[in-house]
């Protein structure tokens, strides 16, 4: 096997060390890709007239929601080595996340946020769509350097091949930038959601054909990926991806529509008036759970 026909990658995941804590790479751009997302959120916000304060309290339930999910699918899909010292469930700050299960536990949490405050819940996450592919984008750098989502193995020159010991991929040999691969994928989807802001109806297609694209595209690069085999040779993250895109189709194919159609013209459910009705509601401030 040649590894020199590889990308060499030797970088420390660990940035620094406080006593028991560690700061990782992994963690600093998972917190680079959420503040990213915020200050997305935030300016859509300002410039589609939805209350800062509707964006901030949907945020933080969003970003919790989503740290909880994406922690919880990956000591699922890990169970045999966290059942060994349960504790480490608790070190998120190690490394050690779901991105499918990020996006479930976000979506979840935040939209019930924003339904139980009555703001558009629909308008904001596809307001919120391409800043959240961009916060996946920024997110996944730590991922490379940390090494822990091993590829298949691949002699090519952009394989990727991990020498630092403390790389959990360390001794694994060249395999797939995996990684570079969703991440090419995120960049993909974001500037296409971007351009379908305002296009479709009723609100809230745009983040359903985010969820089809994503799931389709995750599920083939899976194939790619060394993770435990749950079910007929598929991993975790293939149930999970098919399950993005049950629920995309299901509401792309039954409501989507282009806006300005017919149904748009005749003065449907989710016309002009009721996105006004929204967004006075979103200018309002939280009211009180």
């Amino acid at each position: 096997m040649n590894v020199l026909a590889a990308i060499n990658i030797g970088i420390d995941p660990t940035i620094f060390e406080i006593g028991p804590f560690l700061v990782t790479w992994h963690g600093f751009f998972t917190a680079v890709g959420i503040i990213a997302v915020v200050i997305w959120a935030v300016y859509m916000g300002r410039k589609h007239g939805i209350h800062e304060d509707a964006v901030y309290g949907t945020a933080v339930w969003a970003v919790l929601g989503g740290l909880i999910g994406a922690r919880l699918v990956h000591v699922i899909d890990n169970w045999d080595y966290y059942i060994q010292d349960p504790i480490l469930i608790l070190r998120i700050y190690e490394g050690g996340i779901g991105l499918l299960g990020g996006i479930l536990g976000a979506t979840l949490a935040g939209s019930f946020y924003a339904w139980r405050h009555r703001y558009p819940v629909g308008r904001m996450v596809d307001l919120v769509t391409p800043g959240l592919l961009l916060g996946m984008f920024l997110g996944r750098f730590g991922d490379i350097i940390n090494g822990e989502h091993l590829g298949e193995t691949l002699v090519r020159p952009w394989a990727f091949l991990y020498t630092h010991p403390g790389s959990p991929a360390n001794g694994e040999g060249p395999m797939h930038p995996v990684i570079v691969y969703e991440m090419a994928l995120d960049a993909f989807i974001g500037v296409v959601t971007y351009f379908l802001i305002g296009r479709l109806r009723p609100d809230g297609s745009v983040f359903f054909m985010y969820l089809l694209m994503y799931g389709l595209g995750r599920f083939v690069i899976q194939f790619m990926r060394r993770d435990p085999v749950w079910f007929a040779g598929l991993q975790q993250a293939h149930l999970l991806a098919i399950l993005l895109v049950v629920v995309a189709l299901a509401f792309l194919i039954t409501r989507v529509r282009l806006s300005g159609s017919d149904d748009d013209a005749s003065g449907g459910p989710d016309d002009d008036s009721e996105e006004e009705t929204e967004d006075r509601q979103a200018d309002a401030p939280p009211q009180p759970a």
